[in-house]
């Protein structure tokens, strides 16, 4: 499994581990492994932590509040309270530990500390002036969040390799089926402007014939 980085912004980019949750839901966090794999790939941690069930369902829960958050912001509703008050305190723990080592810099902690993380990231998005320039991914299936940070501010896509790509192909294969469409529409109306002049043809003929 693969995880995609293109929200601009960890606590969206953790949102964005279930996609598809209006159509087809994918979990990206099946398993407490999946969870300390995305701390690593999202540069919380350095390496990855022992998570346990228990663990990985107070991260979904977390990811869930903030997701709740977010999208409760962009359809001009009131903050869950209850998501707000578990969104703090998960900020409120210790951040992870950070050290600097001969091999560069380490660092380290377990769930709470990826949580803390998160909900740092997510209290500094929700209070700050980006979250003005969050947006959700325009392909009507998907739920991506992300922070649009485009020059001209017209960003449609969570990521163009594979939502933007999609509309792109099925642009396509509309234009495609358009064109096919309107050939054989004139290939019909040729047939039926050949099939009449032949009859006009074959009439005139017999007019003659009798004449």
């Amino acid at each position: 499994m693969t995880f995609v980085f293109v929200s601009g912004d960890l606590a969206l980019d953790f949102a964005g581990t279930l996609k598809w949750r209006r159509s087809a839901p994918e979990e990206l966090l099946a398993t407490p492994a999946d969870a300390a794999r995305w701390a690593v790939a999202a540069g919380v941690l350095t390496s990855a932590p022992q998570l346990s069930t228990v663990d990985l369902e107070a991260l979904v829960a977390l990811r869930e509040q903030v997701y709740r958050l977010v999208t409760a912001t962009l359809e001009r509703r009131s903050w869950p309270a209850r998501d707000l008050r578990a969104l703090n305190a998960a900020a409120a723990v210790t951040r992870p530990g950070v050290s600097l080592t001969t091999g560069g810099i380490r660092r380290v902690g377990g769930a709470a500390q990826v949580g803390a993380a998160v909900a740092v990231a997510a209290v500094e998005l929700l209070g700050g002036p980006d979250l003005a320039l969050v947006r959700e991914c325009a392909l009507p299936e998907c739920t991506r969040l992300f922070v649009d940070r485009s020059r001209a501010g017209n960003r449609a896509w969570c990521g163009m390799e594979e939502c933007g790509n999609r509309v792109k192909a099925a642009a396509y294969r509309a234009r495609r089926g358009a064109g096919q469409g309107s050939a054989v529409q004139d290939s019909a109306v040729r047939r039926g402007a050949g099939q009449a002049a032949g009859g006009i043809a074959v009439s005139a003929s017999r007019q003659a014939i009798r004449s």
